[in-house]
């Protein structure tokens, strides 16, 4: 310590105290730095320079914590890549100056520091809370070091709809200041309190630790004082110029978010996301304000992102052709039939719209969201029943060149929240129950009713329109050209195999997908759908082919009855009918109260198509009876990219018996591979169509995802493979190129002798037992040493389970084809709400372990 520095220091800079979880002290060095007030010392983590570096990833933390926030990362660094932690003066184990430090002069010391640390090669920031202003306020400075930005909650700006983090505000009030930022820890014990999965008493002690004083407080309360909220603040200035100079960086960037921040919310990440539009985006929706410490994932994030910068050995995915703009995909088939007067949509016992009258009704609607500010790019929510409201809607959406968000109900009204902030959605059109909800769900956007709503619904809520008034197209909507790599919709996954996830299709998906259902089930203008599926139920229109949905609800499809089934079909003389495998079960189980006239409308079907769940032969078998013109069909495929293969009843029969469920070959255009499991169940490297191969299900086709919606690292998860979509499920091919797919990769039981899949047990045991029962085969144990349990649903069985009788242990060993440890007996497996069939196995996993053990 010189002299000048102890002159004007209230506190030296130390290292910090041995024995702090996950801290290895050999990271810490203090490093003294010349400044403009004399020189000041550092305490710094620092990984060290390593042989061959490839660069530096310099950590930037806020207020009020340390470098330790990064512990994780300095303990696993990138390969090739220094990292380097440091903590700002008067905060952590830095020297502590007896004058404040304004914003302009952090950015200054954090100059002065990595100048001093000499950092070779490129340098990646990665910052939180205040930290991020200040990494970019250096990134800013030095273009020619910056390879590349990452954010975890943070800003930069406050969007004019905020006033900024309440808990910041509070704090900002010069009494409370000192009483929670100095005079006590509270504000440095809120910051690791706050957040959703507290971390243990020995981390948050560890953070705590440089702040035990008053003295050792007093730059806390100095962070929060340097906060310019007001115009005239002194460090307005710096802040606005930082700002506004985010919007130049030029580089690869990450936002990496916590959306149960209480400090900074969804309106601070869609403000970054506008002022770095090449930013990726991955939301830990479990996580909170203190990111690195909530989702210890970032670590891979970071990795994932220095690997994929320019020079790091990355393969961009191949670019498609760019066929210039055009119309949307989805209002070809309607603009060519805009003068046709047959039925388009019909409401089954309601009403009916003609392919010129929905033409007609669109363009109003159309209309309507134009002068309500809807503008092409934008995002728009549709809570909105499956109704000819939601038809004119969609198509109205497309018509003014924004995109559809598409959130299924079954996900529950706090996932659906979760799912609509994700998507950061511009405007949303509803009924009365999702304009009421969509405030307690701080659903962000433009309030638009559907219909007319009452007034005191129009008051609360403050919601505009209605979309759908009656009045005519005083002036028609201009033509809008869309770009293929235009957004077209975000559909939210079932949530059946994880967190829900928001998947983002372009036009040019879109359109491809379209082509592809036109194509492989031969349909044209003269088929006529009941369209008894989600998915399916809106696409009609766009296939330029006339539909009817079902009087139930398409998101619980075990409502389907047969009559209902037949009134679709009777009503538009039905050709094809799409439907969810549990939809098929509840039709054949209330077949007998079908007439005549009904069995003949059926009867007239010439396809049936299945998909969202593996369906049994013996259950297609019925069908076939019940469908006897049909050919049946059942694709592969998820919200993703669907469909992918295919397999009728006749294939499915000719395949034989299998280890697994036959979906047939790949279609025309799409590439289906395998990444081969290890003994330890994970999937290699390298894909194979190789038969007899079980591993992870890869897939490549021009319909599917363009990406993941603010899920960047599920999209890097692809990386090895680019332009191939990672399915998450296990599979092997045949010696005939026929795909069967085995089940889930995390549902993979590894046991001793290596991993057993469970479809193919589950399969077998169905046919095994009496009257085919429900059944999940999972590992219970530790992985490697998994022990195999099939747990067969009876409606009989005691609530708390039981082993299963004799009888059925034996049936059930006789076809496993592995050593069964036990089989129990459940009164009903946990399934999804859209298909009513895909079970959780992990749920099922952790209910026998209990068993097993005694706990229940």
């Amino acid at each position: 310590m010189t002299r000048g520095s102890s002159r004007s220091s209230t506190h030296p800079a130390a290292l910090p105290p041995s024995g702090l979880p996950g801290l290895d002290p050999r990271w810490s060095r203090l490093v003294p730095v010349d400044l403009a007030d004399g020189r000041r010392t550092f305490h710094v983590l620092d990984t060290g320079p390593v042989a061959d570096q490839v660069g530096t990833v310099l950590c930037v933390h806020g207020n009020p914590t340390w470098s330790y926030l990064w512990r994780r990362l300095l303990a696993d660094p990138p390969p090739g890549w220094r990292v380097v932690a440091l903590d700002h003066l008067g905060m952590g184990y830095s020297e502590r100056p007896a004058v404040p430090r304004t914003l302009a002069q952090r950015v200054d010391d954090l100059g002065a520091l990595t100048a001093a640390l000499h950092l070779s090669g490129p340098v990646v920031t990665l910052a939180h809370d205040w930290g991020g202003i200040l990494s970019l306020g250096w990134a800013e400075r030095h273009r020619e070091q910056l390879a590349g930005v990452v954010l975890t909650n943070t800003a930069v700006h406050q969007p004019t709809t905020s006033k900024g983090p309440w808990l910041i505000r509070a704090a900002h009030v010069p009494a409370l200041t000192e009483l929670t930022c100095r005079r006590t820890p509270l504000f440095v014990r809120a910051t690791t309190l706050i957040n959703p999965p507290r971390a243990e008493k020995s981390i948050r002690d560890a953070y705590a630790a440089p702040y035990r004083t008053v003295a050792d407080r007093r730059a806390v309360g100095d962070f929060v004082a340097d906060i310019p909220f007001a115009p005239g603040h002194p460090s307005r200035p710096a802040l606005d110029g930082i700002a506004g100079a985010v919007r130049e960086l030029d580089v690869p960037a990450l936002l990496l978010w916590g959306p149960r921040d209480p400090v900074f919310l969804d309106e601070h990440l869609h403000d970054l996301r506008e002022r770095l539009p090449q930013a990726g985006v991955h939301r830990f929706e479990t996580a909170g304000h203190l990111l690195p410490e909530d989702a210890p994932e970032y670590v891979a994030a970071v990795h994932r992102f220095v690997a994929s910068l320019p020079g790091a050995g990355s393969v961009p995915p191949p670019a498609p052709a760019d066929p210039g703009a055009a119309e949307s995909a989805g209002l070809i088939a309607l603009r060519r039939r805009r003068e046709d007067s047959s039925p388009a949509v019909v409401e089954v016992g309601g009403r009916t719209l003609s392919w010129a009258q929905l033409a007609e009704q669109v363009e109003a609607a159309a209309a309507v969201l134009t002068r309500l500010g809807v503008r092409a790019g934008d995002r728009v929510a549709l809570l909105v029943p499956p109704s000819l409201e939601l038809t004119v809607a969609l198509y109205a959406v497309w018509r003014v060149g924004a995109a559809i968000v598409v959130v299924d109900k079954g996900l529950g009204l706090r996932a659906m929240g979760t799912a609509l902030r994700a998507a950061h959605v511009d405007h949303l059109i509803a009924e009365s129950a999702g304009l009421v909800a969509a405030a307690p769900l701080r659903v962000p956007g433009t309030r638009i009713a559907v219909r007319a709503v009452p007034a005191a619904v129009r008051r609360l809520t403050g919601a505009v329109g209605p979309l759908l008034d009656g009045a005519p197209v005083s002036s028609p909507t201009p033509a809008v050209e869309v770009h293929p790599d235009a957004e077209a919709a975000v559909l939210f996954t079932s949530g059946a195999t994880g967190p829900a996830k928001g998947v983002l299709y372009r036009q040019r998906e879109v359109a491809a997908q379209l082509a592809v259902i036109r194509s492989t089930y031969d349909l044209g203008a003269d088929d006529r759908i009941v369209a008894a599926f989600a998915p399916f139920a809106l696409y009609g229109p766009a296939l330029g082919i006339a539909s009817a949905v079902p009087d139930v609800d398409v998101t619980k499809p075990g409502t389907l009855t047969a009559v209902k089934l037949a009134e679709a079909a009777r009503a538009i003389d039905a050709t094809v009918v799409f439907a969810s495998p549990a939809a098929l079960v509840n039709v054949l189980a209330t077949a007998d109260a079908l007439t005549p006239a009904d069995r003949d409308a059926l009867g007239r079907v010439r396809l049936l198509m299945s998909a969202g769940a593996p369906v049994p032969v013996a259950l297609l078998a019925r069908l076939q009876a019940l469908l006897p013109a049909a050919s049946l069909h059942t694709p592969y495929g998820m919200t993703e990219a669907l469909p992918l293969t295919d397999v009728s009843l006749d294939q499915i029969r000719a395949a034989g018996a299998g280890d697994g469920v036959c979906v047939g070959t790949p279609l025309a255009g799409v590439r289906v591979a395998v990444a081969p499991l290890d003994a330890a169940g994970e999937p290699a490297a390298e894909l194979t169509d190789a038969p007899g191969v079980t591993g992870e299900i890869w897939a490549s086709a021009p319909h599917q995802r363009a990406r993941y919606d603010t899920r960047w690292l599920l999209d890097r998860a692809a990386d090895a493979h680019p332009g191939w979509h990672r399915t998450g499920d296990v599979g092997q091919f045949d010696p005939d190129g026929r795909l069967w797919v085995q089940g889930r990769l995390v549902h993979v039981i590894t046991t001793v002798d290596g991993p057993v899949t469970p479809v193919g047990v589950e399969v077998r045991t169905q046919q095994a037992l009496p009257a085919g029962p429900l059944v999940a085969a999972v590992g219970v144990g530790p992985r490697g040493t998994q022990q195999l349990v099939v747990v067969v649903q009876d409606g009989t069985a005691p609530k708390a389970g039981a082993l299963a009788d004799t009888a059925t242990q034996d049936a059930v060993r006789a076809v496993a084809d592995h050593p069964v440890a036990a089989v129990l007996l459940c009164r009903a497996l946990p399934v999804d709400i859209r298909h009513n069939s895909k079970i959780d196995r992990v749920a099922v996993a952790r209910w026998a372990a209990d068993v097993l053990g005694g706990d229940r």
